[in-house]
């Protein structure tokens, strides 16, 4: 804070206290003297009290070598440690020297802001600072944690400690709160101390600037809160030309209106230690004297030690409880998925888990909003009032989710659903539509004990002039309208749970359009069946009952070889029906029997079909070129009739040739084998190759090449159930070639 004091009303103007420059105070306390020296060990700064405690002015102090203010002897000693000791930002302890034979000084260094500062704190005994205390009391308080299973419990454990430590009256634990609110929950006392156990200090008595420097140095002594700071001389840092900073000084002095604060609060020693829990200031152990009360460096580590201790098991501790949580949330979500995978109408789907949907985030009403359906299930609003609510929801830019817990000081109607809506967590299922998943968390009527009136922290004085609030009195606040805050892993949680409802409606649109794709296919083979049954299937009909008349009307007729012609015709037309009514129950069977996949020789697949085609060959010039193909696991029954059929295509279709070369072969890729069969045939316009695979789909006549029409349509549905692809190439009058895929890892 900046601060300007008046004659008038000794106040101070807290109206900037953010912008103090508290690294930056240009003063130490005075229990102790600083030096500030350049590499040579040359003075560049002393505090002004330097001639209190050394006798030499500041200013005679500067610009001499360090042994010429505090003696040979000490400096000799300071120097050999400098020499093998790494000096970095925060203080180290060097030793304790004696100056002029008379005073000692425990000597803390550290090197920051362009200079070496050494620091010189009084202390009553000659010896240097004894450590051999510190693992023990490390190792015991190591122990002592072990047996706790909360975080209040390690903290009181440490106040304990921390007070047995460094002889201090009042030692108190406390968090800070999402708010930055500080709830002492933890406290060790002596006889005669003023309690704050549970109360809460407000955020406003430690400065955004203080919780900073708080998180960068961890332990901060004020010996006496009725001290006069001793001033560096020169007041700007030699190097730098600007004020010194001095954020890791042990000597530090403090902000004016702090000290007036302790002063109210009857505290005249204070002690502070951070509590860093992933890189975040997450409480002080926070320790008052009503007296003076100095702490040697030894026992400081101690403290500094036990805090860090303190913040690694809460560390600990916390994340073993988020973990739980979270694993928690995460089987309700779970068995909450798979209910919505059970059947296809996703309203009934998420009715059915409200009971689990109301438990996965701890609420006390769901409502689900599907265009004009609203599904409501526990203690929630009104239906007026949630479709009000969602059409707020809807013009605020939130992203993927909506939460709060104080819904009243967003949402202008929020006061009429107080009762049982004071906290919401909105989720949008949708990008286009008012869709959306709410749940609703009631109002938690509760009590905060503050450690004085958080809302007269500061009182004006008169001339405007703001001061340290005086009263520490326990003052109670009743809060309306909010409900339990809403903890991060609900809200990550609720957001995989959006993400997991819209891939199963994307799923649920993908099975949509490919039955949509399946009914439009089967739409096109009823109306292909349709034209087969009146026009393919009735051709051979007309003609058995043409002959079968004329055969009548030639009973009388002697003319043997004209009866014969006609049961032949008879005979050949009641062939062609069977055939075509045999293909198309094959082609109906397809779709609906069970694929029974094992390994397959594709070679002796093809020798089988070709001892199969040896009767339509007879006579014929027929030459079968045959590669090594690749082992397949499919279905061996669909497959050989699928491959028979391209096979018979291609005897058929090189019925007009001389010489027939039928060629089949294969390709070995990483996810697929695929395999070809080509023939010198006849070949087909490619123009219409979009049709050759239709149901009683021909390119070529009747009369040129016999056929149902239905041996390739068999042939694309036996490979794609398969989850292969089917296809061909040809060039007219020079031959075709029909492919296939065979996947090596067959579809579920």
């Amino acid at each position: 804070m900046t601060l300007a004091a008046t004659s008038e009303t000794n106040a101070y103007d807290l109206s900037t206290c953010d912008r103090e420059p508290i690294r930056t105070p240009g003063s130490i306390q005075p229990h102790g003297f600083a030096l500030t020296l350049a590499g040579d060990l040359v003075v560049l700064q002393a505090s002004e009290n330097l001639e209190q405690h050394v006798g030499i002015a500041p200013t005679g102090a500067l610009g001499q070598p360090l042994a010429r203010v505090i003696g040979d002897a000490a400096a000799t000693l300071l120097a050999t440690e400098l020499g093998a000791t790494r000096i970095a930002e925060r203080p180290l302890y060097l030793g304790t020297v004696c100056i002029h034979n008379a005073c000692y000084f425990d000597v803390l260094a550290h090197r920051y802001d362009s200079v070496l500062m050494l620091e010189f704190e009084s202390v009553e005994r000659r010896a240097s600072a004894d450590f051999r205390n510190l693992y023990p009391l490390v190792g015991e308080f190591l122990l002592k944690l072990n047996d706790t299973n909360t975080t209040e419990a390690m903290s009181a454990l440490a106040a304990d400690e921390i007070r047995a430590v460094t002889g201090y009256g009042r030692v108190m634990v406390y968090h800070f709160d999402h708010d930055g609110h500080g709830h002492v929950i933890a406290e060790s006392l002596a006889d005669g101390y003023h309690s704050y156990f549970g109360q809460r200090f407000p955020a406003t008595d430690i400065p955004r600037q203080a919780r900073e420097l708080y998180t960068l140095n961890r332990i901060r002594l004020i010996h006496d809160a009725n001290y006069t700071p001793a001033r560096l001389v020169p007041a700007l840092n030699p190097v730098t030309g600007a004020p010194n900073d001095l954020s890791f000084a042990a000597l530090r002095s403090v902000s004016p209106v702090h000290l007036q604060y302790m002063r109210n609060m009857n505290t005249l020693a204070s002690m502070s230690v951070s509590l860093v829990v992933k890189g975040k200031l997450w409480g002080l152990i926070s320790c008052h004297n009503e007296t003076p009360c100095p702490v040697a460096f030894e026992q400081r580590t101690a403290c500094e030690q036990l805090g860090q201790i303190l913040a690694l098991s809460i560390e600990s501790r916390e994340d073993a409880n988020e973990l739980e949580f979270r694993l928690d949330l995460r089987r309700i979500m779970v068995s909450m998925l798979g209910g919505l995978t059970q059947g296809a109408n996703f309203i009934d789907n998420m009715s059915s888990v409200f009971p689990a949907l109301l438990k996965f985030e701890r609420a006390g009403g769901v409502a689900i909003i599907v265009d004009e359906h609203l599904l409501t299930y526990g203690d929630t609003p009104p239906d007026a009032q949630i479709r009000e609510l969602v059409g707020w929801l809807s013009t605020k830019a939130h992203g993927d989710i909506f939460h709060t817990d104080q819904l009243s000081k967003v949402y202008a109607h929020g006061a009429q659903m107080t009762r049982n809506a004071s906290g919401i967590l909105a989720l949008p299922i949708s990008r286009i539509h008012k869709h959306y998943l709410i749940w609703f968390r009631p109002e938690v009527i509760h009590t905060i004990d503050w450690a004085g009136n958080p809302h007269a922290k500061e009182g004006a004085g008169p001339l405007g002039q703001l001061t340290p609030r005086t009263s520490f009195s326990t003052w109670r606040e009743t809060i309306h309208g909010t409900s339990i805050p809403w903890h991060n892993g609900e809200l990550e949680l609720a957001l995989e749970f959006r993400t997991a409802l819209l891939g199963i409606a994307l799923e649920r649109a993908e099975q949509m359009a490919e039955l949509a794709e399946e009914l439009g296919r089967a739409n096109k083979e009823l109306e292909a069946f349709s034209y087969s049954v009146s026009h393919d299937l009735r051709a051979p009909l007309r003609h058995i009952v043409g002959f079968s008349d004329l055969l009548l009307e030639s009973a009388g007729n002697d003319d043997v070889e004209k009866r014969h012609r006609f049961l032949k015709n008879i005979k050949e037309s009641a062939r062609l029906a069977g055939k075509l009514v045999d293909d198309l129950l094959s082609f109906s069977q397809m779709g609906r029997a069970a694929l029974r996949p094992t390994n397959i020789s594709m070679n002796e697949l093809v020798r089988g079909c070709i001892e199969k085609l040896a009767g339509d060959t007879r006579g014929r010039d027929v030459r079968w070129e045959v590669e090594d193909l690749p082992e397949v696991r499919a279905d061996a029954t669909f497959i050989q009739l699928a491959l028979y059929n391209l096979m018979a295509n291609a005897v058929k279709f090189t019925s007009q040739k001389d010489s027939a070369v039928i060629r089949i072969s294969a390709e070995r890729h990483e996810h697929e084998n695929v395999f070809h069969v080509a023939d010198n045939g006849a070949g087909f316009n490619m123009e219409y190759v979009h049709k050759l695979f239709g149901v009683f789909q021909r390119l070529h006549r009747m009369e040129d090449f016999q056929g149902t029409g239905i041996g390739l349509a068999n042939v694309r549905r036996i490979v794609e159930r398969h989850g292969g692809r089917v296809w061909a190439n040809s060039i007219p009058g020079e031959g075709a070639t029909f492919s296939f895929s065979i996947p090596k890892e067959l579809p579920v």
